[in-house]
């Protein structure tokens, strides 16, 4: 992958100091270190970083086209998975190409269907595309929100950039946050708004949404959403049907100029993946590279609970004798875990998961010495209903956030100004009823087939979204390409509409999915209980973050009580009480964790906190 940055209506600051574009560039270099581009004409900046997979010697970015008297000039980050399809068509219509580059077929692609191509795009992508001619300039982000696209308006000015600290580069751009941004970080976080960045003039394009900035003003409109559809398919035939969306989206997936590999963690999801990886590679007499992460003594600490039944260990055994791969497996102690739990904040700008963010940058940093792409099972969960909260008949009925149910634990934390300025247990309930009041309900034959498609809304624009950005984020921290092929938009919009007494086949969570890939996986992984991401179980994880936090509360001059009461943090100190901040994996070491992270945001960020 790569990462893109630009600014409209600004150039007179990048001639005059051409180290502003180089800064933007370098602090988003670990995304793209292989090369690098500036373009700088007239009204436009546009920089670009690359990590080459595709056409290592011709892919290089921003990347030019002159057709129709127009010059068009695109930085691109993403991977489109039916380049050759898209290209046949191109090459039918006259055009020519100059690289095997998929980057010029998205350039082309817009050159001849201008955003209906974004329809028959196959990828992952955010893409800034700029007619220099007509002085406009148009912005995409793939349908789902696999890659990142931010940008910025300042006046007439907009700016862009993969991350958010490539906008916040510049010195335009503020780190000043409000009461909604507030309200993000400590009642949503870290969950988020689609389409909002946190700090003031800060966005995101959403999943599936376009643009074009011209004459100082951005126009922005959805190009695709999920649509409810009549779904008449026996089992059998929607059996076939998965089986097909999920083979053929891992097949192009695939596709690469470096070596692939595959996370294996002895789940149904990565392990189906790996399987069907291995068996393509070994028809190639290729053997697979697996990867696989561990904690230092988990083995000895790891106790069974409701959402995790056992241990991944002997389940990744299995597979990899299975696979015969050539496997991996890359432990994590506790010092870098915590240690790593502020780089994984440098990496999103914001607050995040904490050791389930942190561990995944670790792991992707040795991955990184053996492999630039990886396949992994992210997005199976949210689209086949894996999750607990698919499976407990009370949690899913509840009118909330099944992940957060409620809000009142992050309420109290607040101090009188900011909760005198917003009402908590409003503003949640808000975006949750925002979300599923989308479904009409049409084509559902009962109320739980209805609730279990606003489930599946809440899980693919909410929990989906903060997965992928976590993967997004920890992966290219390092320059490792991630690769989702269940986040295929085919298999997410056939999902949506295919019945819940389907996907729920034995009673078993993700049991369509667990049929469909029977033939490809031993039994005892096919039908292995769903176990969450690895976590550590060290105590000595605890303790660390503990001493910490007790350091952090009693300080009056930390940073987090400028928006938080320090009275009520400090409760949390000598806490013996379970909580539950986002789902079961942020509990109470998670939630200490998460407030830290806030603290470490505010002052590196230099936070400017504004009414």
């Amino acid at each position: 992958m790569c990462a893109i940055a630009g600014a409209i209506n600004q150039s007179d600051l990048f001639y005059n100091d051409p180290r502003v574009a180089v800064e933007i560039r370098n602090c988003l270099k670990h995304r793209g270190p292989d090369q690098d581009g500036i373009y700088i004409k007239d009204e436009a900046v546009l920089i670009h970083t690359r990590l080459a997979i595709i056409d290592v010697e011709n892919g290089i970015q921003p990347m030019i086209a002159e057709h129709g008297g127009e010059e068009y000039v695109i930085v691109y980050n993403g991977e489109l998975y039916n380049t050759d399809e898209i290209k046949s068509q191109l090459i039918s219509l006259g055009h020519e190409f100059k690289t095997h580059a998929d980057t010029e077929v998205v350039l082309k692609a817009f050159i001849q269907w201008r955003e209906d191509a974004l329809k028959r795009f196959n990828g992952i992508f955010g893409f800034a595309i700029w007619e220099a001619n007509k002085k406009s300039l148009f912005i995409a982000r793939d349908k789902l929100g696999v890659k990142p696209l931010f940008y910025g308006l300042f006046g007439d000015k907009l700016l862009f950039a993969s991350e958010i600290k490539g906008i916040l580069c510049n010195p335009i751009a503020k780190p000043r946050v409000n009461t909604s941004g507030i309200a993000e970080i400590m009642l949503i976080g870290p969950g988020r708004t689609s389409g909002f960045g946190v700090f003031e003039n800060i966005y995101e394009l959403k999943p599936g949404e376009c643009g074009y900035f011209k004459d100082g003003r951005l126009k922005t409109h959805m190009y695709f959403e999920l649509s409810e559809q009549e779904n008449n398919e026996s089992f059998d035939e929607a059996l076939e049907h998965t089986k097909f969306l999920v083979t053929d989206a891992i097949k192009r997936q695939m596709v690469s100029d470096v070596g692939i590999g595959t996370f294996l963690s002895g789940g149904l999801d990565s392990s189906g993946i790996s399987s069907i990886v291995s068996g393509i590679l070994k028809e190639n007499g290729e053997q697979l590279k697996t990867f696989s992460v561990n904690y230092l003594d988990n083995d000895k600490y790891f106790k069974k609970n409701k959402f995790q039944p056992n241990s991944d260990n002997e389940f990744i055994k299995i597979m990899r004798d299975y696979l015969d791969s050539d496997h991996r497996v890359i432990t994590v102690d506790t010092p870098e875990l915590v240690e790593t739990n502020y780089r994984a904040v440098d990496s999103r700008d914001l607050p995040g998961m904490v050791d389930v963010d942190s561990s995944l940058m670790l792991f992707c940093e040795k991955v990184k010495e053996d492999r630039s792409v990886v396949l992994s099972g992210e997005c199976a969960d949210e689209l086949f209903g894996g999750y607990p909260w698919y499976r407990d008949k009370e949690i899913r009925m509840i009118d909330g956030f099944p992940w957060s149910q409620t809000t009142a634990l992050r309420a109290s934390l607040l101090n009188d100004r900011i909760k005198s300025r917003i009402n908590p247990q409003a503003f949640v309930y808000q975006k949750y009823k925002d979300t599923i009041s989308k479904v009409s309900g049409e084509f559902d034959k009962t109320e739980t087939d209805k609730r279990m498609r606003e489930m599946y809304l809440l899980n693919v624009y909410w929990f989906m979204q903060n997965l992928l950005e976590r993967k997004d984020r920890m992966s290219m921290s390092c320059g490792l390409e991630v690769r989702v092929p269940f986040c295929d938009y085919r298999i997410a919009e056939y999902m949506y509409n295919v019945p819940w007494e389907y996907k729920d086949y034995k009673g078993r969570e993700k049991g369509l999915l667990r049929k469909a890939l029977e033939d490809v996986l031993p039994k005892e992984i096919v039908w292995r209980k769903k176990s969450p991401y690895p976590k550590t179980h060290n105590p000595s994880y605890t303790k660390a973050i503990d001493k910490e936090f007790k350091k952090m509360a009693e300080d009056k001059n930390s940073p987090i009580f400028e928006i938080l009461k320090q009275s009520e943090v400090k409760k949390l100190v000598d806490t013996t009480d379970t909580v539950y901040w986002y789902g079961q994996l942020m509990a109470t070491p998670q939630t200490k964790a998460y407030l830290l992270q806030v603290n470490y945001w505010i002052k590196k960020k230099n936070v400017i906190f504004v009414d």
